[in-house]
């Protein structure tokens, strides 16, 4: 297997037009049902956010009307499931994601919908993850969300989604792949900075290794 460094170097000489070509290939248009927004069954949504894409959500709540008040971290985020359990019922553990927050039915807590169409309450500031989706980029170290690739096209992965197989213009699907480049840029990166910054915390609760070092789940740094 390649080392991350060797795998970020192919992220950032990945082809655009190439991306682009795989996306068109494949097709897409999002048809609004709100499916890669929801959680499924026992499943909560775990769409991963990066700590500057946190940050960022919280700006746009300070800055959105709609928003009475601005959010902090974890009105956000939360830290990610896999890696947790419980003791006396409370969540113990140490994990290396954060996750867009949930509300009480599992769907992300930005997910809104009216008359069956749905919306996000951030679409100019959600994630990577989202904003790419149902589409990633298959190197080592980058992640495949919401289970196995349904479709593929040379480096392009498709996931399960109603939108795939619809025509996309050449426009919006190189959109798309500078998206997708950049995604995995970002997630390699992360992935080292989490690398780089790890130790064992040896603390009580629950801890965030993230790209920045360790954190609480309100995230303040330990």
């Amino acid at each position: 297997m390649e080392s991350l460094e060797a795998e970020l170097e192919r992220a950032r000489d990945l082809d655009v037009s190439a991306l682009a070509d795989a996306v068109e290939t494949i097709g897409f248009e999002c048809t609004r049902c709100g499916a890669c927004c929801k959680g499924h069954g026992a499943e909560e949504h775990t769409a991963t956010v990066f700590p500057d894409e946190i940050r960022a959500i919280q700006r746009a709540t300070r800055e959105d009307p709609a928003f009475e008040t601005a959010y902090d971290w974890r009105d956000v985020a939360r830290p990610m499931p896999y890696g947790l359990h419980e003791e006396d019922g409370e969540l113990v553990g140490e994990t290396l994601e954060w996750a867009l927050q949930t509300d009480d039915c599992g769907d992300c807590t930005f997910y809104t919908e009216a008359e069956g169409v749905g919306a996000c309450t951030v679409h100019d500031s959600r994630p990577l993850v989202c904003a790419t989706y149902p589409f990633s980029v298959d190197l080592a170290g980058t992640s495949q969300p919401m289970g196995q690739a349904v479709d593929r096209e040379g480096p392009v992965r498709a996931h399960e989604c109603e939108g795939l197989g619809r025509e996309i213009s050449r426009e919006a699907a190189e959109e798309l792949a500078e998206t997708l480049k950049e995604r995995a840029i970002r997630e390699l990166e992360e992935a080292l900075g989490v690398r780089e910054n790890y130790e064992p915390a040896g603390v009580e609760g629950v801890v965030v290794h993230d790209s920045e070092g360790a954190k609480r789940p309100d995230g303040s740094t330990l």
